[in-house]
C-alpha cells in the first residue's frame, strides 16, 4: 500500500489517469454508458492534480462533483442512440412506420403497390371492410405496419 502512496504523492496525473482508463477499459466491455462519465471526470481530475496540484480530499470530492454532474447532463441532454420509435437498429424497415406513400398500382382485392422512402413495396389495405373506397393511383396514404415485404396502409 505505501508503494501506491509514494506513486500518488510522486505522479497524482498518472494515478488519476489510471483510473480513467480503468473505468473507460469497463465500460468498454459493458456498453452501459454509465461509466463513461467517472472515466471522463477522473481524467479532469488528473488534468487539474497536473496544472495545480491539491490534497487527495479535494481531488476525491472533485471527482465525485464531477462525475454526478457530467452523468446528470449527459442522461438530461444526450439521447441515447437507440431511443425513438424504430429501437430495433437491424430493422431498417420499422422506419417506414407512419411515413406517407404513394399509390402506384391499383389496389385489387386489397392488394397493391406503393412508392415509399425511395423504393416501390407490395401494400395491401388495412382492414378493408365492404363499401370502403380502395385508393386510387396517385392517392397518398399511410403506412401503419410492415409485414415482411408487404406494407399496411390506411
Amino acid at each position: 500500500m505505501t508503494g501506491l502512496i509514494d506513486f500518488y504523492v510522486a505522479h497524482p496525473f498518472w494515478l488519476w489517469l489510471s483510473i480513467a482508463a480503468a473505468f473507460l477499459a469497463v465500460e468498454v466491455g459493458s456498453g452501459t454508458g454509465w461509466l463513461l462519465w467517472p472515466a471522463a471526470a477522473a481524467a479532469a481530475v488528473g488534468v487539474v492534480a497536473l496544472l495545480a496540484p491539491t490534497d487527495l480530499p479535494v481531488e476525491i470530492a472533485l471527482f465525485a462533483v464531477l462525475t454526478i454532474v457530467s452523468t446528470y447532463l449527459a442522461r438530461r441532454f444526450l439521447r441515447p442512440a437507440l431511443a425513438g420509435p424504430d429501437p430495433d437498429l437491424n430493422d431498417p424497415t420499422l422506419r417506414l412506420l407512419g411515413r406517407p406513400a404513394e399509390v402506384v398500382a391499383a389496389f385489387e382485392n386489397g392488394r397493391g403497390r406503393v412508392f415509399v422512402d425511395g423504393k416501390e413495396w407490395a401494400a395491401r389495405v388495412e382492414d378493408e371492410a365492404e363499401g370502403d373506397a380502395v385508393p386510387a393511383t396517385g392517392t397518398r396514404v399511410s403506412v401503419v405496419g410492415v409485414h415482411g415485404a408487404v406494407l399496411t396502409v390506411r
